[in-house]
């Protein structure tokens, strides 16, 4: 224990500020490429109205992946920038860690196209799915590493721990639940992603004393 104590990194380290930077440099850099999936339509007549309405009109299924997409990135970095506000240090262990859960977050544009695309298609919602439960999954995975390895500026009492886990949790439950629905219909499937709403409103009715500045979103 003593030795993995030499190995962390405090908040006001240069090690930590190249992590936080590198984290929000890739967040961004995401949620600029999921407008690179829309292609700017091509017209036979340039200055026909009609053709251009019908041509937008294809796109709504790339404008739909492209909003849901960058709601869902936004909602990772808000909850990623929280966990590190209540960080007091870092080990090479939740760096590793950081990065996995960062490698989830840079292919979500990859899935955003493919929705777009073959929106009809249940595979194509079954691949988005499922890397967005990888997200919110590896959320559960740093916050149980920094909870465990006491890289936390506070103690969190077991109540509050096991709360943020299970509202990190409740992401991968509605999006898995998504898959089987996506073979019977795929619009129904993209609207059971947005119970996570209602759930995180009910959830945050039902925190624990203490829970307030939670690092899990």
């Amino acid at each position: 224990m003593t030795e993995a104590r030499r190995l962390t990194y405090p908040r006001k380290g240069p090690e930590f500020a190249r992590a936080l930077a590198f984290s929000d440099g890739l967040f961004a850099i995401s949620m600029t490429l999921l407008v690179v999936g829309i292609t700017v339509p091509t017209l036979t007549d340039g200055d026909s109205v009609h053709e251009l309405a019908e041509a937008l009109n294809d796109l709504t299924s790339n404008f739909v992946s492209f909003f849901v997409s960058f709601a869902v990135i936004g909602r990772y970095w808000v909850a990623h920038h929280t966990y590190f506000a209540q960080l007091e240090s870092l080990d090479r262990a939740l760096i590793a860690l950081n990065l996995v859960y960062l490698a989830f977050i840079a292919f979500l544009p990859f899935p955003t196209a493919l929705l777009g695309t073959y929106f009809e298609n249940p595979l194509s919602i079954v691949i988005y799915a499922v890397n967005v439960a990888l997200v919110s999954g590896m959320e559960v995975v740093l916050f149980r590493h920094a909870y465990r390895a006491g890289l936390l500026k506070q103690t969190i009492p077991l109540n509050v721990y096991r709360w943020g886990a299970a509202m990190s949790l409740s992401p991968v439950v509605l999006f898995l639940l998504s898959v089987p629905v996506a073979f019977v219909d795929t619009g129904l499937a993209v609207t059971t992603w947005l119970l996570v709403i209602p759930v995180g409103v009910l959830g945050s009715r039902w925190a624990p004393e203490g829970a307030d500045e939670l690092l899990v979103g």
